[in-house]
Order: structure tokens, then C-alpha cells, then sequence
């Protein structure tokens, strides 16, 4: 009799519970139209695609389809640990990752707190719009502009080196200038954007702080390293998390764009190995295998950045 009550004392508090929500629910319908098409478009794009994960498992045919396409288990992930790109691959890619995130992120933290400290407002409109403008350029135009910039014969920058007394320099024929040319072209690119979100952090700083120690005689620089810095501190942990969390996720697009017969022993990262295996040749089953490693790599180094960060600063996205 008592597991009778308990259990229709649980279907009672499960109906109304639902009763509750359901009317929540008609009260607030706009609301819930409006977020509609944002759950629609994770559910179609971010979710369906899951299940094709089993692609990796399989010796994918796209005439047999999921049922009738051969099982191998993982064969697939065995013959990518084993190849000659593993190794390549994977140090192209961390490499670029880890050179992205180290001079990508304290720069528009700087940046972030020097345009914060101008008194002058139309000097400090002017500068975010020439720094914002670089990011709203498509990638394709930009790698055009890095090719004539730094073209050999012609570009702008090696004319400069030429007439400074050096020589001309193949910067996207080198494999050793691949890295500076993609990282610092990237920085440049996403520098006024990036430093958006610390401008927003900042404007949250209570300003009696910096009254206070203005009038205890501290100048810019030091307000701005004690009271700007940590008082923006939690937002860039937060921010260093994301990234690590897709620190094996380097552009395809521009990477694949820059990428050349030259440069490709630095130039190859795992994005790239896996489109030209999975589309230009067809290798179905092994890119969504080399894909899914890349996948559960950046989930791995999410949670452990995360559970590092919360034990440190005590700051985590969960």
C-alpha cells in the first residue's frame, strides 16, 4: 500500500508539474516562437548529425547506406593512428592552435584595456571602427590580399624588405613562415572584434574603485592592472575554457586557402587531411573516424581546462 501512495503521489506531482509548464508555456508562447528557429536550426544541424557518427565504424558505401555497409569497428581509427599523417597532422594542428591562443588572447585584452582608459570619445570611436572593420572581410578575400601583399615579385611587403637592403622572401612558399603568416593575419583580422567582449566586461567595473585610487595617487597603468584586470579576470578564464575547447578545431577554410604543395609539411592539420580524405577521395568511414578523434580530443582538454579552472580561480562553465 505505501509504494501504492508514493507512486501516485510522484504521478500526481508529475502531472501538475506538466500542467504548470504546459500553461507557463501558452502564457509565454511569442517568447517561444521566437527562440523557435534557434532550436530548430541545433536540432537539425547539431543533433541529426550525430547519428552519422557511426560512419566511423563502418566501411561507409553511400550506395548500401548505414544497414548494409560493412563493419569494421575501429579499423579506421587504428589505420589513421598508424599512417604516416598522424603525427604530421596532429603537430600541425597543435602547434597552429597553441601559437592561435597565445598571441591571440592577451592582445585584445590589451587592447581591450588601453581603448577603455581614452578620455578622448571620438578618437576611441574611430579606432574601434578601423579595428572592427577587418572582421566583417570574408576569408577568401582576405587570403587574395595576403597573396598580393606578400607576393614575391609584386607585393607591397617585400618591395619594402628589397628597398631595406634584403631579399625578397616567399612567405607562403616558406613552411617555416606558414604559422606567422596565418596567426598574425588572424590577430589583425579579429583584434577590435575579439576585444569586444572585454569592453563590455570593463564597463561593468564599478568606477569609485578607480576615483579611490586615483586619489590615492595610482596612475593609469596601475588602475589598470589592479582594478581593470581583475575585475575582467573571470570573463577571460571563461573565455580561455572555449578556447581550449576548440583548440584541435584550427579554420578550415583559411588554412585550406593558404595551403600549398610547399608549405604543406607545416601547413597540413587535420581539418584539411580529413576533407581531402572524406571528399576529394572518397574515404568516407576514415575521415569521419579521423573527424570523430579530433571531436573527443577537444571535448577531453574542455573538461579538464574546465575542472582545472574551477579548482584555481574557482571560475567553470559548469
Amino acid at each position: 500500500m505505501t509504494m501504492r501512495r508514493i507512486t501516485r503521489k510522484k504521478n500526481s506531482l508529475n502531472g501538475v508539474t506538466i500542467r504548470k509548464v504546459m500553461y507557463q508555456m501558452k502564457a509565454d508562447y511569442q517568447l517561444y516562437l521566437l527562440i523557435l528557429p534557434i532550436v530548430a536550426y541545433f536540432i537539425i544541424f547539431k543533433y541529426f548529425p550525430i547519428y552519422g557518427l557511426k560512419i566511423a565504424f563502418l566501411d561507409y558505401d553511400p550506395a548500401l547506406g548505414f544497414e548494409k555497409s560493412i563493419w569494421v569497428g575501429f579499423d579506421n581509427f587504428m589505420e589513421f593512428f598508424t599512417g604516416p599523417y598522424f603525427e604530421l597532422t596532429l603537430k600541425n594542428t597543435l602547434v597552429l592552435s597553441f601559437y592561435s591562443l597565445l598571441a591571440s588572447m592577451p592582445i585584445p585584452i590589451l587592447f581591450a584595456l588601453v581603448l577603455n582608459s581614452f578620455r578622448d570619445s571620438k578618437g576611441r570611436k574611430a579606432i574601434q571602427t578601423i579595428t572592427y572593420a577587418p572582421h566583417f572581410i570574408s576569408t577568401i578575400v582576405i587570403v587574395g590580399m595576403l597573396q598580393l601583399f606578400l607576393s614575391p615579385s609584386s607585393g607591397i611587403i617585400n618591395r619594402l624588405v628589397v628597398w631595406g637592403g634584403g631579399k625578397a622572401i616567399n612567405f607562403l612558399g616558406e613552411p617555416s613562415m606558414f604559422r606567422h603568416v596565418y596567426v598574425w593575419s588572424g590577430i589583425w583580422q579579429n583584434l577590435g572584434w575579439d576585444s569586444v567582449i572585454y569592453l563590455a566586461a570593463l564597463s561593468s567595473v564599478n568606477p569609485e574603485l578607480h576615483e579611490a585610487a586615483q586619489l590615492d595617487g595610482a596612475n593609469r597603468i596601475q588602475r589598470m592592472r589592479y582594478i581593470d584586470l581583475p575585475g575582467i579576470l573571470p570573463t577571460i578564464v571563461i573565455l580561455l575554457i572555449l578556447h581550449f575547447g576548440s583548440i584541435m578545431s584550427v579554420g578550415f577554410e583559411k588554412v585550406y586557402l593558404l595551403q600549398n604543395t610547399t608549405n604543406s609539411q607545416t601547413s597540413e592539420i587535420i581539418a584539411t587531411y580529413t576533407y581531402k580524405q572524406g571528399i576529394q577521395r572518397a574515404q568516407y568511414g576514415y575521415s569521419a573516424a579521423v573527424g570523430m578523434f579530433n571531436s573527443v580530443v577537444n571535448l577531453f582538454l574542455l573538461t579538464v581546462v574546465n575542472k582545472i579552472s574551477k579548482k584555481v580561480t574557482e571560475v567553470s562553465l559548469w
